[in-house]
């Protein structure tokens, strides 16, 4: 899209991150030992440490990618919302009390605490680098999208300015500065949604959504003449050619020099060419919006209602509504969703972007995005048992939030930190809900990307929640990377470099080198996040949850729960969870259309590894523990 920097928004940025920037160095000016940087001590408190558990996890694909999957697949995106609160019963009832009295720094050191294993050690801390890896991508690719409308920046100016600002955080007080960050975020962030969602109540729906100073784009709808061959003749218009793609055919038109593409359908029983937003990418590097370049602003932000209805009658709008009012006459109405094709014009390039109306009722049930149906094909019915296998079993096994229950006192404080998160998280993720299908009916989504319907959606209502709301959501990137960050760090230089390879590093050292793998990893997350511009971060978090449901929690319940586990079960788990799920995610179709290669050719059709990899891992826990028995006593249950 197209977005002019807020001067309001500007200044909010500057005092957020100001205010996190500021933290981060009083913490710094502290002695800080290694116990201090990876895990603070063990000295906050279990309110604090509960919200913090809620803003290191209300993540960027929590807060911009659910809200966007919801505005662009109803009920299907909720779906996400679901499977990551769904994964915290795992966490209070099988991991909370039991991992805290296991561990010290890192989800290494729990793991192998009863055996002493340097293969348990090496498999571990590169699981836990593989997975905050894959976790911040995401994250790095909302930063930059997030600061397009903020600042008026490139994506890629807001990979490198999230990475730089988080750098500096982990790199000057670790786990500290971290907690508070992410329990200020947190707590600002569930305040700012119920907000939002006021304003998206009191606002109500109408078919003409939009503001006197900033109206939304009405598109026309042409009545072409058709012939046996397809589109003969447009009033005003040019016709130049056209083109079916799955079944859709779209027509090029041309008036007063400019060339625009149109999507030929029905309406009331008679051909009708709607109106679409294209991205033309000219083979000599030129890129058109809508025919035209960019700076004529003629590519528009889209969804709204086609028909509104309200006690069996259409209306115009409804006015102010409450929440289940909101959600009902959703479902009573026709939502016009705008969805991409690609084709190609001689030499160039097409994005397509076309309207499709969709009856309420379809919207708000599931089936738009995971077909499960009598009609869905065997792959997406698989594909859709395996997301939310990996979104319910990947919570607790996330290292980021694991070694977050070693920075408590107790284990009591654990599980009550774990309960207080999940209040914070449900009570959040209901929010999203009503702010994706705000998105979705107000005409304020960016079909660039999607990860944009929340704070776009403020902007509509007013500069200043625009403002506030876009520097809290970038603050919940700040936060949730500076965690994923130290637990790498932690696994590089506690759990590799010290305890693998024998260096043996005093405790100055031990967070000297802690620091320099935050640099390296935080450069490293820079590139991914640029590289992945443009993907739904909900569906690139999916595969973190994937690989850490794999790789991690068949290793953790096997450990606590059955006393014949043995140190060769748990590191070959882990390995072949990793090996297992990066193999499917690696050949999956989105990555094949990453390689150019086109998702249908992709080796197989499963999009989220976990109904694979999941099983394979604990099968492999089990055979390897029988055919390599412990020599130690490992299970908690022992102990």
């Amino acid at each position: 899209m197209i977005y002019d920097i807020s001067v309001t928004a500007l200044i909010f940025f500057c005092i957020f991150v100001g205010l996190v920037l500021g933290l981060s160095f009083y913490f710094g000016r502290k002695k800080s030992d290694s116990s201090s940087y990876y895990a603070a001590g063990g000295q906050i408190h279990w309110a604090v440490n509960g919200i913090a558990f809620a803003g290191d996890y209300l993540s960027a694909a929590s807060f911009l990618g659910i809200c966007g999957m919801i505005a662009i697949a109803g009920f299907d995106g909720f779906l996400y919302a679901i499977g990551f609160l769904a994964g915290w019963i795992v966490a209070l009832f099988l991991i909370a009390e039991p991992f805290k009295r296991l561990g010290k720094y890192t989800f290494t050191d729990a793991l192998n605490s009863k055996f002493n294993s340097r293969a348990i050690t090496l498999a571990a801390s590169v699981s836990t680098l593989i997975i905050s890896i894959f976790y911040l991508i995401p994250q790095m690719v909302g930063a930059g999208d997030l600061v397009m409308p903020l600042l008026g920046l490139p994506h890629w100016a807001g990979v490198i300015l999230v990475g730089a600002i988080v750098i500096a955080i982990v790199a000057s007080a670790g786990m500290a500065s971290t907690t508070y960050v992410q329990f200020l975020k947190g707590g600002l962030l569930i305040v700012l949604s119920l907000i939002l969602t006021v304003y998206i109540l009191k606002n109500g729906l109408s078919l003409s959504p939009g503001t006197k100073d900033n109206p939304s784009h009405t598109f026309i709808e042409l009545e072409p003449q058709v012939e046996s061959a397809g589109v003969a003749a447009v009033d005003g218009w040019e016709v130049l050619s056209q083109q079916e793609v799955s079944n859709k055919t779209f027509v090029k038109l041309r008036q007063n020099g400019v060339e625009r593409w149109f999507y030929l359908t029905e309406k009331d029983g008679k051909p009708t060419l709607k109106e679409t937003l294209t991205i033309v990418q000219k083979a000599n590097g030129e890129k058109l919006y809508n025919g035209e370049t960019k700076d004529k602003r003629k590519f528009y932000q889209v969804g709204h209602l086609s028909k509104i209805i309200v006690n069996g009658k259409e209306v115009e709008k409804t006015g102010a509504v409450g929440p289940f009012e909101f959600l009902s006459t959703i479902k009573e109405s026709d939502v016009v969703r705008f969805l991409q094709t690609k084709l190609t014009d001689g030499t160039d390039q097409v994005a397509v972007y076309y309207p499709e109306v969709t009856a309420g009722a379809k919207f708000m049930l599931p089936g738009l995005k995971y077909k499960i149906g009598t009609d869905a094909s065997l792959w997406s019915k698989l594909d859709f048992v395996s997301l939310m296998l990996a979104l319910f079993l990947g919570t607790a096994a996330l290292p980021h939030i694991l070694i977050r229950y070693y920075t408590v006192k107790t284990p009591r404080d654990a599980r009550k930190s774990t309960i207080l998160a999940i209040a914070a998280i449900g009570g959040f993720y209901i929010l999203t809900l009503f702010m994706g299908l705000g998105a979705a009916v107000n005409g304020v989504m960016d079909v660039e990307s999607s990860n944009m319907a929340a704070p776009l959606l403020a902007k509509a209502f007013g500069a200043v929640l625009f403002s506030v709301i876009s520097a809290v959501a970038f603050a919940t990137v700040l936060g949730t990377v500076a965690g994923l960050i130290v637990a790498s760090s932690g696994a590089i230089a506690h759990d590799f470099i010290d305890i693998y390879l024998k260096k043996n590093l005093n405790d100055d050292n031990k967070v000297k080198v802690g620091k320099i793998a935050a640099v390296i990893v935080g450069i490293f997350a820079i590139l991914l996040g640029m590289a992945f511009k443009g993907i739904n971060v909900s569906f690139l978090v999916g595969w973190a949850f994937a690989i850490a449901a794999s790789a991690n929690l068949p290793a953790i319940l096997f450990l606590l729960f059955w006393k014949k586990t043995s140190s060769t079960g748990i590191s070959a788990s882990i390995v072949v969870g990793i090996v297992s799920s990066l193999a499917i995610i690696l050949t999956s179709p989105t990555m094949w259309d990453k390689y150019g290669l086109g998702a249908e050719n992709a080796m197989h059709q499963l999009e989220n590894p976990a109904l694979i990899s999941f099983p394979l891992a604990v099968l492999t826990v089990y055979v390897f523990s029988m055919l390599y028995p412990k020599k130690e006593v490992s299970a908690l249950v022992e102990a």
